[in-house]
């Protein structure tokens, strides 16, 4: 710092020198003046002049002398206002080349802080795009873990309700079976002469339809049953029909269903349109008949 100070105050005062010297060896320029007679006169006549003597031999011009060197002046020492000036310029300088480096170095801590501050925030983003990614997933297995569980519940309920179809198609075969058992039992009653032990009746045989009367109705009827659904099994439908004495069909209704409804509406339509069934063998139509229909039977 002193090294620094006494440098510049050295540097003051020989600038100051050399101009002062400067100053004092210019010399001032030379004046030039012309005289004029102020009152004009008359010139006196010529004079005769004597012949011309030869001239005399010029002296040589005399040796100018040397210019005396300049004098140089010393220029008097730095006052101390002076030096306290350079003193103060030589801080004010220092206070702005510091000044300068502080405001370089805030501007580079703030240019830090901005990368830092990106770098901070790519990183957020990054762990943001991260954590959704993740949350994207989990939600996605979520998603198929209740879909798979859903199925499984759909497949678990649907095998029960085929189960319990299963269970009512065969017990409802069981009940068609039986009641068809029944009625062959009562046909057969009524056409071989079989009755009941109890009966009083005094013929030789109770009268009954014919052996191949069963099959001649069931195909007068089957030409008219329209049916195309595709059902399991080989369902029974016990269709009750009641006849006038001429054959025609007075009412028809199911006493057994086939469990199929749409079965048991194409046996009643079928009946409908055939209107009136052939007689027996013997003429007579019986009053009451009740007449089994299966869909595979049909489809013969």
């Amino acid at each position: 710092m002193g090294m620094s100070l006494a440098a510049m105050a050295h540097t003051l005062l020989v600038l100051a020198l050399a101009w002062g010297v400067n100053w004092k060896s210019q010399e001032p320029d030379g004046v030039e003046a012309e005289l004029w007679s102020a009152v004009p006169q008359i010139a006196a006549p010529r004079a005769v002049s004597p012949p011309p003597e030869p001239a005399p031999t010029p002296a040589p011009p005399p040796e100018p002398k040397p210019a005396p060197p300049p004098k140089v002046e010393t220029p008097p020492p730095p006052t101390q206002q002076e030096l306290q000036n350079a003193q103060i310029a030589l801080e004010k300088a220092k206070r702005e080349r510091e000044e300068q480096q502080q405001q370089k170095k805030e501007e580079e801590r703030q240019r830090l802080e901005k990368e830092r501050e990106k770098e901070k925030e790519r990183e957020r983003e990054q762990r943001q795009r991260e954590a959704d990614k993740k949350a994207e997933a989990e939600k996605k297995a979520e998603a198929e873990k209740k879909e798979a569980e859903k199925q499984k519940r759909e497949a678990e309920k649907k095998a029960e309700a085929e189960k319990q179809k299963r269970e009512t198609e065969r017990k409802q075969e069981e009940k068609t079976e039986k009641l068809r058992q029944k009625n062959l039992e009562r046909m057969r009653g009524q056409t071989d002469g079989t009755g009941d032990p109890n009966s009083t009746g005094t013929a030789a045989q109770s009268s009954g339809p014919s052996a191949g009367y069963a099959g001649r109705i069931k195909a007068r009827i089957k030409p008219n049953i329209v049916f195309t659904e595709n059902i399991n099994g080989n369902p029974e439908a016990d269709v009750e029909v009641r006849l006038s004495a001429d054959g025609h069909i007075l009412s028809q209704r199911i006493i057994v269903s086939s469990g199929v409804k749409e079965w048991d509406e194409a046996v009643l339509r079928a009946i409908q349109r055939t209107e009136v069934l052939p007689r027996d063998t013997d003429g007579k139509v019986p009053p009451v008949m009740v007449i089994t229909f299966r869909p595979r039977d049909m489809a013969q």
